[in-house]
Order: structure tokens, then C-alpha cells, then sequence
């Protein structure tokens, strides 16, 4: 766990790292910006939507928390869809689907048509582009992942700094519903992004390949096609991957609360709506930063394979900020609060793919994302509603940062200490067959992967196999010719070069079809 996997893209296409993969960084960016940039901005809509359907935090809070739900929970039918469909397809249709339900919500009548809309069929949206954007993502880089990964996790602040200034000067100009209905229109970008996401392609065989070896190409095409799982429920027999799942479901227990209450907490102490929205605007602007920084930082040569570690620092360091800004108590140490916040946050949303993308590679990434985000959306629906309960009962955010902080920090404990006890042997023993290994000679020093070397084992053996078959019939031919001849022959002072072989036994059954008898050639 945290070692680094060499990977190939789909259909064994080597991942470019760099090229048009920077075209999709640019779409991964945008998506990851709205995907978790939504749930947070709509939370400047929520006094305005208690006092129009006279609800209360904990019901406002649902709001968030379904659109997380959906983003999360509907993986395993993300996966099902990208493995049939492509990725393209599937987020062009999110794309759709996230823009109609901000619309729909534009002309709700109760706070339930909002859970519906904005909740369900716009998080349902999101979560088509989301999945799919990250495996692009992961089929286009391999030695630069940890920086695109950071560098992708970047539009989540970049797009809360622009969405929670924009729905304030909205709310202000055009009320709530106006507001739902021109952040629908910017959700049509998705599938600008979706056009991006051009599907990695092998380089074309040249035109030498006979048609033999192609339609043997297609034959064993077909015979594997079957064997395809749309969902690879495999990875739950990795250990690393266990313990990955059960810290990242914990940690988002608390993850996503303080974001947002941060408003509303803001506005409890009598601050203007404006200068309450500015907290999340600071927030972003520091995790900007935070992300690719920390993305530079996990690709380092002595970190990366340890890079669970350092999101489990990442973790701890973000519940303790939320401990002890608990008990901010005026706007000065909120914006303190939100800056440290906004560092330590960064550093888990640059971490926590990247992790599990080193636990279970390319090829499984697909059906390990998504049935990792299945299982965080069970805490996902318990975090921020349980917050807003917890809020309603005892009206002191101090308890509210304080269950989160207590949260993120148990997460870290169990994903450090786990990962030490039961897999901190792994780094001795390779993390995949492609690991490079050097072999030096007293001339030269090169560089070969494990797997090639044993795939020239492999065909070795097999063509001195061959050749001794090939050599047992010539002796069985030669013999039955000599004992009619009454010649003596050794098999032991038999010689036969692998090309004269095949020559000699091509030769018999070309005369075979010309109507001569391979003992008249003889």
C-alpha cells in the first residue's frame, strides 16, 4: 500500500504522460471543481431556503449531503457504465443530468422537490463525470500522476473561490431561484469537459503483419471478451485496499461538515452575508495552492511509496485544526481557522486518490473507485445531517467541529497504524511485475523490468521445447527411411539446425499436395 504501480492504459496502451493527457487534466479540472465545489457553494442559498419553507439547519443540511450521497454512492453504476459505454459517453449524459436538476430545483415548492432535484438527478450528474474524469485521469499519467492528481484536485477551490461569491451576488440580484437557474446553465460545461476525454488508442501494427497472426489476434480478442467483469470485486482480497476503504469512510464522517457550517457560523456571530461568504472564498484560495503543492511533494523519489503515510499526516493534521478551531469565537480566528483548514483539506483531496490509485493500479482503478465511493456514501448521508441534528439540539458549533475533528483524526490513526502493522512489508517485495530493477555486467549497465525477463524465460524455454519435438520427428522420419534403406543412425550424432528442420518438414507436404509421396523425396 502506497507503493507506486507502473501502469498501462486500457487495452495495455502505455499511459503517455503528457500530450493530449494535459487536455484532460484541463477537463478533470473543471469537473472535480463542480463535483465538490456544488455541495459547498449551495450552502449560501440555506437561510434563504429555511426562511422560504420554515425548515431547519439539519434539513437544509440534507442538501448537501444527498448531492455528496449521489456522488459517491452511485460508483459501482458509474463503473458498470464507463466499462460498457467509455467515458465520454456516460459524462456527456451527466452533463445533462446535472444541468436539468438545477433547473427543476429553480421551481421547487417545498424543500422535499429540492432533495429530489438539486439532490438527487443534479448529484446524480456530477457523479457521471466525476468517476469516469478520474479514470481518464489515471489511463493518461503514470509517472506524473501525484502532480496531476494535485493538480486536478485544484479545481475544487479555484471553482469554490468563483461559486460561493457568485451565488451570493445572485442570491442578491436574482433571489434563490434565479440563482438555481443560471448555476444550471454553468453546469452545460460538463460536457464541454466530456468532449475532452478522447479514449487512448494502440499505436496501429504495421502493414507487414500477415493475416494469419491478425485473425489469431481476433480469435483470442474474442475468447477474452467474455471473461470481462463490469465489476472487478477482487480488490476487496487486497489488504491494502480494506484498509484504505474503512479509513476514507470514517474520514468522511467529518471531512465535509465544516465547510458547510462555515457560513452559517459566520453569520451567528453577526457578520454581514457577504463577509460570511468571504470564509469559504479564503478557504479556496488557500487550497489552490495546497493541492499541487502536495501533489509535487507525494511524487518525490523518497515519498511516493510512502505516500500513505503522508496522507495520514494529511488527516490528522486536518482534525486538529477543526479541534481547535472549535473554539473560534470571532471573525479574526475564523478566517485563521479557515486558513489552516483550507491547507490541511488540500492535502487530503490532493492524497486520497492518488493512494488508491497506487494500491490497485489501472486496471482495477475503475471498479476500485467505484465501490470505495459506495461505501463512503453511507457516511456521507450520516456526517453533515448528523451535524445539523447535533447543532439543533445543543445551537453551539463548538460540539459540531469538535465530532468532526474527532472524526478525521480516528480515520488517520486507523489507516497509519494498520497499514504499519499489517503491510509495512510490503515495500521489501515489488508492488507490481513491472517494478524496474537494474542489471549490471562488467561493460554496461541496463535497465529491464522483471516482467520482460520473465516472458524471455518463458519463450525460451518454450522454443528449446519445440525445437526438441521438431528433432525427435526428424529422427522418427529418418529412421523409418533407414531401416528400409538398413542404414544404422545415432540419435545421439544427429544434428539438425531449427531452420533446416522446418525447411525439411515443409518440403514433405508440399509434395504431398503436388501428389508425391514424402518417401519419394526422401
Amino acid at each position: 500500500m502506497g507503493g507506486v504501480v507502473v501502469d498501462t492504459g486500457a487495452g495495455g496502451v502505455k499511459a503517455p504522460d503528457g500530450g493530449w493527457g494535459w487536455a484532460v487534466l484541463a477537463g478533470c479540472f473543471v469537473i472535480t471543481g463542480f463535483s465538490y465545489a456544488f455541495p459547498k457553494a449551495v450552502s449560501v442559498f440555506y437561510k434563504e431556503l429555511i426562511r422560504e419553507f420554515g425548515v431547519g439547519y439539519s434539513d437544509t443540511a440534507w442538501i448537501s449531503s444527498i448531492l455528496l450521497a449521489m456522488l459517491y454512492g452511485t460508483g459501482p453504476l458509474c463503473s458498470v457504465l464507463v466499462n460498457c459505454f467509455g467515458c465520454r459517453p456516460v459524462m456527456m449524459v451527466g452533463g445533462l443530468f446535472a444541468s436539468l436538476g438545477m433547473i427543476l430545483a429553480s421551481f421547487s415548492t417545498s424543500i422535499i422537490h429540492i432533495f429530489l432535484s438539486t439532490g438527487v438527478i443534479t448529484g446524480l450528474g456530477l457523479a457521471l463525470n466525476f468517476q469516469p474524469s478520474l479514470i481518464m485521469l489515471n489511463r493518461y499519467f503514470s509517472e506524473k500522476r501525484p502532480l496531476a492528481n494535485g493538480l486536478s484536485a485544484a479545481g475544487s477551490p479555484v471553482a469554490l473561490c468563483c461559486l460561493s461569491p457568485l451565488g451570493q451576488v445572485l442570491q442578491y440580484h436574482y433571489g434563490w431561484r434565479g440563482g438555481f437557474l443560471i448555476l444550471g446553465g454553468l453546469l452545460l460545461n460538463c460536457c464541454v469537459c466530456a468532449a475532452l476525454m478522447r479514449p487512448l488508442v494502440a499505436p496501429k501494427m504495421l502493414k507487414a503483419t500477415d493475416s494469419e497472426q491478425d485473425s489469431k489476434e481476433g480469435t483470442e480478442g474474442a475468447e477474452k471478451k467474455p471473461k470481462s467483469k463490469l465489476l472487478d470485486f477482487s480488490v476487496f482480497r487486497d489488504c491494502g485496499f480494506l484498509i484504505y476503504t474503512l479509513a476514507a469512510s470514517i474520514m468522511v464522517l467529518g471531512l465535509f461538515v465544516p465547510p458547510v457550517f462555515f457560513v452559517s457560523y459566520a453569520k451567528e456571530l453577526g457578520n454581514e452575508d457577504t463577509k460570511s461568504a468571504l470564509l469559504l472564498t479564503i478557504l479556496g484560495f488557500v487550497d489552490i495552492f495546497a493541492r499541487p503543492t502536495c501533489g509535487v511533494i507525494a511524487g518525490l523519489k523518497w515519498v511516493r511509496p510512502r505516500c500513505v503515510y503522508l496522507f495520514s499526516f494529511a488527516m490528522i493534521f486536518n482534525g486538529i485544526t477543526d479541534l481547535i478551531g472549535s473554539q473560534a469565537k470571532d471573525y479574526a480566528s475564523l478566517v485563521v481557522f479557515c486558513i489552516f483548514f483550507g491547507l490541511s483539506y488540500g492535502m487530503v483531496g490532493a492524497l486520497q486518490f492518488e493512494v488508491l490509485m497506487a494500491i490497485v493500479g489501472t486496471e482495477r482503478f475503475s471498479s476500485a473507485i467505484g465501490l470505495v465511493l459506495l461505501l463512503e456514501a453511507i457516511a456521507v448521508l450520516v456526517g453533515p445531517p448528523g451535524a445539523g441534528r447535533l447543532l439543533d439540539a445543543t445551537k453551539n458549533y463548538m460540539y459540531v467541529f469538535l465530532l468532526a475533528g474527532s472524526e478525521v483524526v480516528l480515520s488517520a490513526v486507523v489507516l497509519a497504524t494498520c497499514n504499519f502493522l499489517f503491510i509495512r512489508k510490503k515495500s521489501s517485495t515489488p508492488a507490481d511485475k513491472l517494478e524496474k530493477i537494474t542489471v549490471t555486467d562488467d561493460t554496461k549497465t541496463e535497465v529491464c523490468s522483471k516482467s520482460a525477463e520473465m516472458n524471455d524465460d518463458e519463450e525460451k524455454g518454450a522454443r528449446e521445447k519445440q525445437e526438441k519435438e521438431t528433432l525427435k520427428a526428424v529422427i522418427k522420419e529418418l529412421k523409418e527411411v533407414t531401416d528400409k534403406e538398413k542404414i544404422e543412425v545415432r540419435p545421439e550424432s544427429v544434428t539438425v539446425d531449427s531452420q533446416e528442420v522446418e525447411r525439411f518438414l515443409k518440403e514433405p507436404q508440399e509434395k504431398d499436395d503436388m501428389g508425391t509421396s514424402p518417401e519419394t523425396s526422401l
